[in-house]
């Protein structure tokens, strides 16, 4: 059964870090594309970041470029999303999703298509993320 589950959300001060963490069961995490979404209240899903598992090309949004980073652990079966710097816009729920496939063609395998959340198949139910003082 594919299970993910997402931890580390809670209220932060503006600058701070945080790191997300997303176990994961029923599926080798190597082996597929995984992403990192967010949505805030009123405002559309955004693909944040993703890994993709085929050259392990890593892809973000231009608003966490430099600040955010993915990751994942094989042995742990864990996706993190480590993030710097945080902003008061970066508050929201964040999800961790798993795509498995099939994958595009690496020349259209776009970053676009990677932050696209139509392509995942399995998410979990979010972590809540508030950036205030």
């Amino acid at each position: 059964q594919v299970q993910l589950v997402e931890s580390g959300g809670t209220l932060v001060q503006p600058g701070g870090s945080l790191r997300l963490s997303c176990a994961t069961s029923g599926f080798t995490l190597d082996l597929y594309a995984i992403a990192w979404f967010r949505q805030a209240p009123g405002k559309e899903r955004e693909g944040v970041s993703c890994s993709k598992s085929t050259d392990g090309t890593k892809e973000y949004a231009d608003s966490v470029k430099g600040r955010f980073t993915i990751s994942r652990d094989s042995g742990e079966s864990t996706a993190y999303l480590q993030m710097n710097n945080l902003e008061p816009e970066d508050t929201a729920v964040y999800y961790c999703a798993v795509d498995f496939g099939p994958y595009p063609p690496e020349y259209e395998y776009s970053a676009s298509y990677c932050l696209s959340g139509d392509a995942y198949d399995y998410w979990g139910r979010g972590t809540q993320v508030t950036v205030s003082s």
